[in-house]
């Protein structure tokens, strides 16, 4: 079989569901580990190695809360934020859609104004001089409840930095609802933002059904349960309504048990709209081009296949039409010139 991973390393890609804090490379964890020694996370990147194996989803919740803990400043968010967009530009990623969970920071003390002014003068550095355009959906931090809500919301409507996007809802599924958070994305959704909320990873479908119906869900951040409702299936392929599906998140947190038996496959012979992401690819051990490549050998897509699966992405995003023809012509230009070289 034809080695993809080259032809992967070199496609310009997008990305729609890709944690902020979660990005944090080693080298940006250890950094400011040893800025903040009070952490119980360690200071030496291949520790990190042993500190990023999780038993399960709230293994997984715990460690990554405990990394948030270290984003104590806005030079901390700014350092982080710039750094995520380098290693996205490494990988070809030409846009990135980043879930940022401002509330995490606002309440342990970062003033919310220098917070905005931090990850917005990353964004236009990263684009400036990276090439990596920056948009952010601020999520509701599930485990913290409505007034996590509130805050989110309330930071989203009358901050609304120039680079948001969209508004969603990630952390636990289990003992929290999604109808419960119907007000506040009604209030984001008014102020002209996208609806992105987690549903599916760890529960089941009808957890997405609340999403779609109580949230007004554009796109699902995983959706995993999905294939367990061939109506849910049916509802997400007539509408377009995109699954942004991150199988080696899902084999890391157990969501799903065997790669070989993630949903993907069910997915995309349903006619839904997919689109490959990484979520929090450092603590995962991954990143965007190894997504694709898990993707391509679940599909058994060759280098046409990993195209179009690419421009999937570029198509359920929230980037104005001028640049999705951008990034899907580079897309083409790219495959066209690989194939016939």
């Amino acid at each position: 079989m034809t080695d993809l991973h080259p032809f992967i390393a070199g496609l310009p890609k997008a990305e729609l569901h890709v944690h902020h804090v979660g990005s944090a490379s080693p080298r940006i964890v250890s950094e400011l580990a040893a800025r903040h020694p009070d952490s119980r996370v360690p200071t030496d990147p291949e520790a990190l190695v042993d500190y990023f194996t999780f038993t399960d989803f709230a293994h997984f919740i715990e460690v990554y809360l405990s990394v948030v803990d270290l984003i104590r400043t806005p030079e901390d968010v700014r350092l982080l934020t710039y750094e995520v967009a380098r290693d996205m530009a490494r990988q070809n990623i030409r846009y990135a859609e980043l879930t940022v969970t401002p509330f995490s920071s606002t309440r342990r003390g970062i003033e919310e104004k220098a917070f905005m002014a931090a990850i917005e003068d990353a964004r236009i550095a990263a684009e400036t001089e990276l090439g990596v355009i920056l948009r952010w959906c601020f999520d509701i931090p599930g485990e913290a409840g409505l007034q996590a809500a509130e805050e989110t919301a309330r930071l989203a409507v009358d901050l609304h930095p120039e680079g948001l996007v969209s508004f969603g809802l990630g952390g636990p599924e289990i003992g929290v609802p999604r109808p419960q958070f119907k007000p506040y994305f009604d209030r984001a959704i008014a102020a002209g933002l996208r609806s992105v909320p987690h549903a599916g990873e760890t529960t089941g479908p009808q957890t997405i059904w609340d999403a779609l119906t109580e949230l007004r869900a554009e796109r699902i951040g995983h959706g995993t349960s999905a294939t367990r409702d061939p109506k849910l299936l049916a509802h997400l392929a007539e509408h377009r309504i995109a699954l942004e599906v991150c199988p080696t998140s899902n084999i890391a947190t157990r969501a799903v048990t065997d790669i070989d038996e993630h949903p993907i496959k069910e997915m995309v012979a349903a006619g839904v709209l997919v689109t490959i992401n990484s979520d929090d690819p450092p603590m995962f051990g991954t990143d965007l081009n190894n997504e694709y490549g898990v993707a391509a050998r679940l599909l058994g897509l060759d280098e046409r296949g990993i195209a179009e699966l690419a421009k999937n992405a570029v198509e359920a995003s929230f980037l104005d039409e001028v640049g999705k023809a951008r990034i899907a012509a580079e897309i083409d230009s790219y495959t066209t010139e690989w194939l016939t070289r």
